[in-house]
């Protein structure tokens, strides 16, 4: 990529506020992946190629259905959260399934937590790893809504799927 191929700062929408998505209409989507939700700052495109500079403040990861703002200015941007390749894991008992959880917590391997499953970002090396122990994984392009490390506070899983439905707690 050239110096040609970045868009000039002057023109780019600096977004530096986190705001209540409740009542707010946003006027653009911004995919992010989980990884991305965490960073808070950096140049990001729309989803209808619109790049945007984050300079947030920094109040944790961002969520799904998340708006932000500019200081000044109409400029809405919704995140959602971008599909990624994952691993389904499921196994033919909850020990196993709880076996999986622990060694893959061994590895500090970023984990979404299912009834009768769980779900990581495609490693062929921890597929192998769990194909050993008996394992069936099937691979998919969704979403990934990992659990928080242990020092991030308790996740409220208010964006996460459960079992194919949105759940929210208020």
């Amino acid at each position: 990529m050239s110096l040609v191929d970045f868009p000039s700062l002057d023109t780019v929408p600096v977004l530096t506020r986190r705001l209540d998505a409740v009542g707010v209409e946003a006027c653009m989507e911004l995919p992010l992946t989980a990884e991305e939700r965490t960073r808070l700052r950096g140049l990001r495109c729309t989803a209808c190629g619109q790049s945007v500079l984050l300079q947030l403040p920094r109040h944790g990861p961002l969520q799904p259905g998340e708006s932000l703002a500019a200081a000044e200015g109409p400029v809405l941007v919704r995140v959602v959260a971008a599909p990624e390749k994952l691993l389904v894991v499921r196994a033919p008992s909850e020990l196993a399934l709880l076996e999986a959880a622990y060694h893959l917590g061994n590895r500090h391997v970023a984990l979404e937590l299912r009834t009768q499953q769980l779900r990581l970002l495609d490693d062929p090396v921890l597929a192998d790893l769990l194909r050993v122990r008996g394992l069936a994984l099937e691979s998919l392009m969704e979403p990934f809504y990992p659990e928080p490390g242990a020092y991030q506070g308790v996740h409220s899983h208010d964006h996460q799927p459960i079992d194919g439905q949105q759940q929210r707690h208020h």
